[in-house]
């Protein structure tokens, strides 16, 4: 249970980083700051709730899908998170395509980093 909670908690830490570098390098996106969490919040609860059944329809219909689900993820996780949200702004095409890559990339390597850098002392205690 404190295993799958700490994944939980990495992955809305991942999550927050790819939004923060997305809203930084794009001037076309934008953050509000106490919304932000809001938005954060959001944003993980769709991914988590999205990314096993795009994956689940990616694997039956459309093998092309497979390695692109958690892309199309993050994608339909930013649209519902603007549409839901006031804590986040993106506009024009570009910035959608480059927002979900970077998103998409930064919650990627988040996934490895994080946990090797919290985890550390847990895997070292039990070994």
């Amino acid at each position: 249970m404190i295993r799958g909670l700490i994944k939980v908690l990495l992955e809305i830490g991942g999550n927050a980083l790819g939004l923060v570098l997305a809203a930084l390098l794009l001037k076309d996106m934008s953050l509000g700051g106490t919304a932000f969490l809001i938005a954060v919040l959001i944003f993980s609860a769709i991914s988590m709730i999205a990314k096993p059944l795009i994956e689940k329809v990616a694997l039956k219909n459309v093998e092309a899908l497979q390695g692109s689900s958690s892309l199309i993820t993050t994608f339909i996780a930013l649209v519902l998170t603007k549409l839901i949200s006031d804590g986040l702004d993106i506009d024009g095409v570009s910035t959608w395509v480059i927002a979900t890559v970077i998103v998409w990339l930064v919650t990627l390597l988040a996934g490895i980093i994080l946990p090797m850098i919290f985890l550390k002392k847990v895997i070292e205690e039990n070994n």
